[in-house]
C-alpha cells in the first residue's frame, strides 16, 4: 500500500538528506525501500553493516542509500555532513528512525540546510481513504480495534493485533529504551504504560502517578519524557499565551498506538488526537506551516478537547460519541479566540448542524477521512 509522504520525500531527495523518524514498525523501512529497487540498505543493529557505515564502503552504483537508525551512532550526524558535503546526495541518502532523532543528537548542529524531516505516522482515517479500498466505517471498526501499525491493521484481526502488541512492546522496553537512555527500570516503566493507558484524554498529574510507582515526580517525567522521545506517547498542553507556563500545567497525554487505550470513549478522543497531530506534523513537514496542537481549560473546568493552530487560522475541537448540542464550552472559548472555527465532531450523528456563526456539528469519520480539505 502506498503511504502518504513519499511523493514528498522523492522530490526532496534529489538536493536533500531526508530524515525519516516515527514510531517503530509503522512502516518507515518499507516506504524508503518502496521508492526504488536499486537502494543498499545498512542497518545500525547489524555488525557487518556497522562497519560498512563507518569505512563509507556502501554500494555507490545503486540509486538510494537507506541507513536505518543511525542515531544509534556515536558522531552519525558528523558522519553524515561529511558525505554530504564531499559526494552531495549522488546516490540519494535516506535515514530512517524510531526514535526522535534530535532527542539524541543535535541535529541542526552540524546538518542545517542539509537534510529535511519527516515524521511518519500509523495509519489514520485520511490516508485510509486514499489508499485503502474499504469502506470509511469498516476502516473505522478496524482501527478502532487493530489501532493504525501497517501490520495488525492489514491483518485485520483483534486476536492478531494482540500478538503483535506483545512483541512490539518487548522490543521496544526491553531492546530500544535500553539502547538509547541505559535504563535498567524497566518494570517500572512498564507499569508507567499501564497507568498512562488509564488516563488518556485526561491531565496527567506525575505527583500523582509518582505516588502510584513509589517513585520521585522528576522521575516520572522524565520517564515519560523518555516514552515520547521513542514514539509510543505524545503530550498536548494546554493552550497559554505563555509558552513557558503551559508547560508547567498538567499535559494530556496520548498513544500513537489507539488500540491500547481500553476505554471506548477515550480510544476515540485518541484516534482524533493523533490524526490530528499527524495531519499537522505533515503540514509542517512538507509546506513549512507553523502548526500547534493543544487543549483548552479554565480553572472552573470548562473545556474544549482540541485547538488547532495552522499559521494564524484557528480551529476548536470538540469529540463526542452522540450528542446533537453544540458544546457550552464553544461559547466561552471563542471570546478569546473570536476567529476560530468551532467544529463538533460526533460519532453517532444522523445529520449535520451549522449555525449563523460558523460553527457546527460534523460526522466525526467523514470529517477526518477528509481532513486535507477540512483542516487547511
Amino acid at each position: 500500500m502506498e503511504r502518504y509522504l513519499k511523493p514528498n520525500i522523492i522530490a526532496d531527495l534529489e538536493a536533500k538528506i531526508v530524515l525519516l523518524t516515527g514510531p517503530r514498525q509503522c512502516g518507515k523501512t518499507t516506504l524508503a525501500k518502496s521508492i526504488t529497487s536499486s537502494y543498499d540498505y545498512l542497518n545500525v543493529d547489524v555488525s557487518e553493516d556497522i562497519l560498512l557505515i563507518k569505512q563509507k564502503t556502501w554500494d555507490r552504483s545503486k540509486k538510494l542509500i537507506i541507513f536505518d537508525e543511525l542515531h544509534k551512532l556515536d558522531h552519525w550526524k558528523r558522519l553524515l555532513k561529511g558525505v554530504y558535503d564531499k559526494e552531495g546526495v549522488k546516490p540519494h541518502l535516506i535515514v530512517t528512525g524510531s526514535a526522535k532523532l534530535d532527542a539524541y543528537s543535535k541535529v541542526g548542529d552540524s546538518l542545517a540546510g542539509r537534510y529535511f524531516q519527516y515524521r511518519l505516522y500509523p495509519f489514520d482515517l485520511q490516508e485510509l481513504a486514499l489508499y485503502y479500498d474499504q469502506s470509511s466505517i469498516d476502516t473505522f471498526t478496524r482501527l478502532m480495534t487493530c489501532g493504525g501499525f501497517p501490520e495488525p491493521f492489514l491483518n485485520g484481526t483483534e486476536s492478531y493485533y494482540k500478538r503483535w502488541q506483545k512483541t512490539h512492546n518487548d522490543i521496544i522496553l526491553r531492546q530500544d529504551l535500553i539502547d538509547n537512555e541505559s535504563v535498567r527500570d524497566i518494570k517500572s516503566i512498564e507499569l508507567l504504560v499501564v497507568l498512562l493507558k488509564q488516563r488518556v484524554a485526561s491531565g496527567v498529574s506525575y505527583s500523582n502517578i509518582a505516588r502510584d510507582l513509589d517513585r520521585d515526580p522528576n522521575t516520572v517525567k522524565r520517564w515519560c519524557l523518555i516514552l515520547e522521545n521513542m514514539y509510543i506517547i505524545f503530550r498536548v498542553l494546554p493552550y497559554h499565551d505563555n509558552v513557558a507556563r503551559s508547560v508547567l500545567k498538567e499535559p494530556k497525554l496520548y498513544f500513537y498506538d489507539i488500540a491500547l487505550v481500553a476505554d471506548e470513549g477515550a480510544r476515540l478522543e485518541n484516534l482524533v488526537a493523533v490524526s490530528l497531530l499527524k495531519h499537522l506534523h505533515w503540514l509542517s513537514d512538507t509546506q513549512g506551516s507553523a502548526v500547534q496542537l493543544n487543549y483548552c481549560r479554565t480553572k472552573d473546568a470548562k473545556e474544549i478537547d482540541f485547538l488547532c493552530t495552522i499559521d494564524e487560522r484557528r480551529y476548536l475541537i470538540e469529540v463526542k460519541t452522540s450528542d446533537k448540542k453544540l458544546s457550552n464550552s464553544f461559547a466561552h472559548f471563542k471570546k478569546y479566540f473570536p476567529q476560530a472555527q468551532c467544529i463538533q465532531l460526533v460519532l453517532n450523528l444522523d445529520r449535520e448542524y451549522s449555525y449563523p456563526d460558523g460553527s457546527k456539528i460534523t460526522g466525526l469519520v467523514p470529517w477526518l477521512s477528509n481532513l486535507q480539505e477540512n483542516l487547511i
